[in-house]
């Protein structure tokens, strides 16, 4: 109800209106590069461990960002 309003409001194409599967894609791809960068150059870990921390960490934002669109 109150959602609705706000998405009518915020028009077709708008920043306000990009909910849904793009946001919760974007968002697990950038906490996944930055968790990946962070493990790989910051930390020295090997490949196979920066890619299951990325994998981790991207699957919990896309969690969050699926909890918060849906808010």
């Amino acid at each position: 109800m109150k959602r609705d309003r706000t998405l009518r409001a915020a028009g077709r194409g708008s920043v306000g209106a990009m909910n849904g599967w793009r946001y919760i894609g974007l968002h697990a791809a950038a906490a996944a590069a930055f968790i990946f960068l962070l493990q790989r150059y910051g930390m020295s870990a090997s490949l196979e461990a920066s890619l299951l921390w990325a994998a981790s960490f991207g699957a919990c934002a896309a969690g969050l960002a699926y909890m918060q669109s849906n808010r």
